[in-house]
C-alpha cells in the first residue's frame, strides 16, 4: 500500500498538533494538582478550569482560550487571537473575573503551559486571590472538563465548517458560546439543564 501511494502521489491527511514553538524560561515551578476524579465543585466560582485550543481557517489558525466554572460548566470567560500569546489567556481570565467577581480562594486549574506560568499571569492570579492548580505534565485527562468543552465545540460546529477568515470563525464561536452553549445546551452532568439555568438555581455558601 505504501508503494502504491507513493507511485500515485497520494499522501495521508494528518492532524496538526497544537504546541507552542518555544520553551518556558524563568517560570515558577508547577503547583500541585488540587483536582481529583470525579471532577466536581460544590458551588459556583469555587473552581475554574482553563485551556487553549486552535481553530483552522483558510486565513490561518484562530486561537481560543476559555475559562469554565466547574460546578455549572458555564463558560465564564473567553478570548480569541490570531496567535497564542500572553494576551489570549490574560483576557480570558480578566473577562471571567469582571463577569463573576469571585471571592478570594477560588481554585484556578490549568495545564502546565508557559502562558499559565508567566509573570503577568501569576500577577493576575495573586491580585485576584486565586489558588493555582495544574495538571500533571503531559496528562490531558487532568483537565478533562476543558477538553470536553473543546470536543463539543469542534464536533458540533467547527468540524462541519470551512472558515474562510478568522472573523468568520470568531463570529460563529461567539454565538456558540454565548447564545447556545451557556443558554441552550443541555448537560447530562447538570441533570439535563443548561449552564445558565443551573447557575441561577445555585447560591454561594455564606
Amino acid at each position: 500500500m505504501a508503494r502504491l501511494r507513493r507511485q500515485a502521489g497520494i499522501e495521508a491527511r494528518r492532524k496538526r498538533k497544537f504546541r507552542l514553538a518555544y520553551k518556558a524560561r524563568n517560570t515558577a515551578p508547577a503547583p500541585p494538582n488540587l483536582l481529583r476524579w470525579p471532577f466536581k465543585a460544590d458551588y459556583p466560582d469555587q473552581i475554574w478550569v482553563t485551556d487553549v485550543t486552535f481553530i483552522p481557517t483558510r486565513s490561518g489558525w484562530l486561537y481560543l482560550a476559555v475559562m469554565l466554572d466547574l460546578h455549572t460548566r458555564l463558560v465564564v470567560g473567553w478570548s480569541m487571537k490570531d496567535r497564542p500569546n500572553q494576551e489570549l489567556v490574560n483576557e480570558a481570565l480578566i473577562m471571567a473575573v469582571e463577569q463573576r467577581r469571585p471571592k478570594p480562594g477560588l481554585i484556578h486549574h490549568s495545564d502546565q503551559g508557559i502562558l499559565y506560568s508567566s509573570g503577568s499571569y501569576l500577577a493576575l492570579l495573586k491580585k485576584y486571590g486565586m489558588l493555582r492548580s495544574m495538571s500533571g505534565k503531559g496528562n490531558c485527562y487532568d483537565n478533562a472538563v476543558a477538553e470536553s468543552f473543546f470536543s463539543s465545540l469542534k464536533n458540533e460546529i467547527v468540524h462541519h465548517r470551512n472558515y474562510q477568515t478568522r472573523d468568520e470563525a470568531r463570529t460563529e464561536i461567539f454565538e456558540y458560546i454565548e447564545l447556545f452553549y451557556n443558554r441552550k445546551r443541555l448537560h447530562q452532568s447538570l441533570n439535563y439543564q443548561t449552564p445558565m439555568k443551573y447557575k441561577s438555581e445555585r447560591v454561594l455558601p455564606n
